[in-house]
C-alpha cells in the first residue's frame, strides 16, 4: 500500500494547482492556501482542505499547521520576495521538505539562500524536455534528481537475436533497459528477463545518460 503524503500548496495558480490536483489523483491529501477567493472557490471541490489566507504571514502559516505537512510547495510567481519570505519561514517552522517555484535563476538561487530543498523553474524544465524530444527522437524525460540523466524509448534492429545478458548494457555502455515491448504487443513489460532474445520490433524503454542514450543504435 501506497503511504499517502501530507501536503501542502501555497499559491494556487496553474502550476501550483496541477501540482496540488496531480498529487490528489495519486491518493496524496493536499493542502491548498491562496489569497484570491474567486481561486479558493474553485479549489475547494478539488483539494481535501483549502484556505483563503495571506500566507507572507508567518502566524498565519502557524495557526495552519503547516509545520505537520512533509511537504510544501510556494508556487507564487508575482513577487520574488513574498515567495523568498514564504520558502524561510516555513524551514524556520520545521516543514522537513519545502519545494518553490522560481520565475528566473537569480530568484533559483534566493530560495536556495534561504533553505528551500527543491526549486525548480518550470518555463526552463519545459524548453529542456522540447529541446531533448527535437534533439533525440524517442526522448521521454529527463529524472527530477538528476538533469544528464533520463529515459528514452528505441525500436530494436541491430540488437536482434541476442539477448540483455549478452549485450550486458550496464557493464559496456552504463544505460539499462528498464521495460521491453514485444512487437506486435500493446503493453511494455516492465523489468524484463535477461536471457529472452529480442526481436526486430520491439520496443525498449533504457534509462541512462543523455549522452550515452543519444549514442545507442539498437
Amino acid at each position: 500500500m501506497t503511504t499517502k503524503v501530507a501536503a501542502g500548496v501555497i499559491g494556487l495558480g496553474k502550476f501550483g494547482l496541477h501540482f496540488a490536483e496531480t498529487l490528489m489523483d495519486l491518493g496524496h491529501e493536499v493542502l491548498g492556501v491562496d489569497r484570491d477567493p474567486k481561486i479558493v472557490r474553485e479549489a475547494r471541490g478539488v483539494l481535501t482542505q483549502v484556505f483563503e489566507a495571506d500566507a507572507s504571514d508567518k502566524e498565519t502559516l502557524e495557526q495552519l499547521d503547516m509545520k505537520e505537512l512533509e511537504y510544501v510547495l510556494v508556487s507564487i510567481g508575482s513577487s520574488i520576495a513574498t515567495s523568498v519570505m514564504i520558502g524561510m519561514y516555513l524551514k524556520e517552522l520545521g516543514v522537513r521538505t519545502v519545494m518553490a517555484k522560481a520565475v528566473h535563476r537569480d530568484h533559483q538561487k534566493l530560495l536556495r539562500k534561504v533553505g528551500v530543498d527543491k526549486v525548480v523553474i518550470p518555463e526552463y524544465m519545459a524548453a529542456r524536455e522540447v529541446a531533448a524530444r527535437v534533439a533525440m527522437p524517442g526522448f521521454v524525460e529527463h529524472l527530477p534528481f538528476d538533469p544528464s540523466m533520463g529515459v528514452r524509448e528505441y525500436i530494436v534492429e541491430a540488437w536482434a537475436g541476442k539477448t540483455l545478458r549478452e549485450l550486458d548494457l550496464s557493464n559496456r555502455l552504463d544505460v539499462q533497459v528498464i521495460a521491453v515491448k514485444p512487437v506486435g504487443h500493446r503493453e511494455y513489460r516492465y523489468i524484463p528477463r535477461a536471457d529472452e532474445a529480442l526481436e526486430a520490433g520491439d520496443g525498449l524503454v533504457v534509462i541512462g545518460q543523455l549522452a550515452r542514450l543519444a549514442q545507442l543504435r539498437p
